[in-house]
């Protein structure tokens, strides 16, 4: 029930929704999605960041998520599966296949948002079954460890572990294995950079593709969007702080590059990337510099922004139109880049 009313209050026009959020809010000249600045007024009385236990973070996303996020893509088949993490232990993962799929498509090897700390395969499964109905690929959705429970760098070894159980069960997956790309939103478009930069240092072949949106690619990054955004809804700087708490055991972990990818050395010679940002963000800016890092080093770069929308826009299509329309734009590049 609580869905069909937000669904309901969503769909009203924005004039009016602009009006229930308390006026257009704007920053820097961006004016925020109306349904996204209603949210974020709702969510204006809840308690700071840093008074929440890490149990009852990941309650209350998966609640909210639940209220905004789309339906699974019509037609997409899903099959549970179990990967083995770094240490052996079982990782839950999810694999999409498009309607109609004859075997041979690419794969896009996909980790979900949460700071390394929250979330699930159930964060992104509505995008990855819509990244998988749209590219016309196969989609390995995986989980990772989580901190505090296991902090850096567990999530950073999982996500290196499930990309070559990938690769050495292509065939058991119904994919091409000259075509398996990495991707992910927020922590797992962070991860997807550092396994890019950890199989170049092992003199390892690179992804066909990696796909970050909104990646955080620099924990040392304290200007730009930092500041700008430092309130913005629903990730700001008092979250981030909590996140890197969380996962790192010592601040001076941020240097390490396996820590801020941003920070490694030689960025030559990486996957071709496709990176998206959104206006109300505070990681906006290290993910802007990043693109234009990896197209300094002359790695294939597309980089795109989308203004009005906020992070974790990957989980807000049942709500927000123009997240929708951003997914399906970033599912296009994706086929483009892996199909072509």
């Amino acid at each position: 029930m609580e869905r069909l009313i937000a669904r309901a209050l969503f769909s009203l026009p924005s004039s009016v929704l602009t009006a229930m959020a308390g006026g257009p809010q704007t920053v820097n000249g961006l004016t925020l999605d109306p349904r996204i600045a209603l949210m974020a007024r709702r969510a204006a009385n809840s308690p700071p960041i840093a008074s929440v236990s890490p149990q009852d973070a990941r309650a209350a996303m998966r609640t909210g998520f639940a209220l905004i996020d789309a339906e699974r893509a019509p037609g997409v088949s899903v099959r549970e599966l179990a990967l083995p993490a770094s240490d052996g232990s079982p990782l839950e993962a999810r694999l999409y296949q498009p309607a109609g799929s004859p075997g041979g498509e690419p794969l896009m090897v996909y980790f979900h948002q949460g700071g390394c700390v929250l979330g699930g395969v159930w964060t992104c499964d509505a995008w990855c079954s819509l990244l998988a109905a749209e590219a016309r690929i196969r989609v390995l959705n995986v989980d990772y460890r989580h901190a505090p429970e296991h902090p850096f760098p567990a999530a950073v070894e999982d996500a290196l572990a499930a990309f070559d159980w990938a690769l050495a069960n292509a065939v058991d997956l119904g994919v091409d294995q000259t075509r398996i790309g990495v991707g992910g939103d927020s922590a797992g478009g962070y991860l997807s950079a550092v396994l890019c930069q950890a199989r170049k240092q092992a003199g390892l072949t690179q992804p066909a593709l990696q796909l970050l949106i909104y990646p955080c690619t620099d924990w040392t990054a304290t200007e730009g969007s930092m500041v700008s955004m430092a309130g913005a809804y629903p990730l700001n700087a008092d979250m981030m702080a909590w996140f890197a708490g969380h996962y790192l055991a010592d601040p001076d972990q941020r240097t390490d590059w396996r820590v801020s990818p941003a920070l490694a050395p030689d960025k030559a010679a990486l996957a071709p990337a496709r990176i998206y940002t959104a206006g109300f963000d505070p990681l906006t800016s290290q993910a802007k510099a990043y693109a234009a890092m990896l197209s300094d080093a002359g790695v294939e770069t597309i980089y795109r922004t989308y203004p009005t929308l906020s992070h974790s826009f990957t989980a807000m299509s049942g709500a927000v139109p123009a997240a929708r329309q951003a997914l399906l734009e970033i599912a296009g590049d994706v086929r483009k880049a892996l199909t072509a």
